[in-house]
């Protein structure tokens, strides 16, 4: 690969990175505004701005190695958006706090189904924009794909634990949110312990499947 090919590829993944990670963010302030927290927007963060978004580790280092070891998908996360679970359960229940916790996973899904369509009827690129178009759509499919499903996890802190949690309360099951708020605080540790052993290779191989299917 070209020198030139090489720096449009990783303008291109870069762009699609950020626009996967900061949609995200913004969406879970964006819902939790609609179900009346303003938290979000009162410290700006429902901006586009990616200054306002990004978070050295999980925006640049991470997705920098792994791009390094050649890694077959990159993510990452932003800063956390900040939200009031009090007042969006005020206002509109559990079922609220179930729908900002989920928020960011439905963009990278809908993200991901958007240019799923726009890959399947494009053509071969056949100019340097050609090729960086049809990068940045190959790799936001990807990269939401992948974002999308690992938050999907029921594993402290990502969203997928958070909607679990909501959503017991919501049944009153207290003792069930009691051990999850338990386990929080080690939340971290489990997700390294599952990449660090392998095992998550097992668990995103319904990811690899379904991208097989797209691309």
């Amino acid at each position: 690969m070209t020198l030139e090919l090489e720096i449009v590829k990783i303008i291109a993944i870069i762009l699609a990175l950020l626009l996967a990670i900061i949609g995200h963010e913004i969406m879970h302030g964006w819902t939790a505004y609609r179900f009346g927290d303003s938290t979000a927007k009162s410290l700006g963060r429902l901006s586009i701005n990616p200054i306002k978004h990004i978070d050295p580790i999980g925006s640049v280092v991470l997705p920098g190695f792994l791009f390094v070891v050649g890694s077959p998908f990159l993510f990452g996360w932003a800063k956390p958006v900040p939200v009031n679970m009090h007042t969006v359960i005020a206002n509109r229940g559990t079922n609220g706090a179930i729908g900002v916790a989920l928020a960011g996973i439905s963009y990278n899904f809908t993200l991901m189904t958007i240019f799923a369509f726009i890959y399947s009827i494009m053509g071969e690129p056949s100019s340097l924009l050609g090729i960086f178009v049809s990068i940045f759509i190959v790799q936001s499919i990807i990269i939401n794909a992948a974002l999308g499903f690992f938050n999907l996890w029921p594993i402290p802190p990502l969203d997928g634990s958070q909607a679990l949690r909501y959503f017991a309360m919501g049944k009153k099951w207290y003792g069930f949110v009691a051990w999850m708020d338990k386990i929080y605080p080690y939340g971290m540790f489990i997700l390294i312990a599952i990449i660090a052993s392998g095992a998550a290779s097992y668990l995103f191989k319904p990811l690899l499947w379904l991208l097989a299917q797209i691309l």
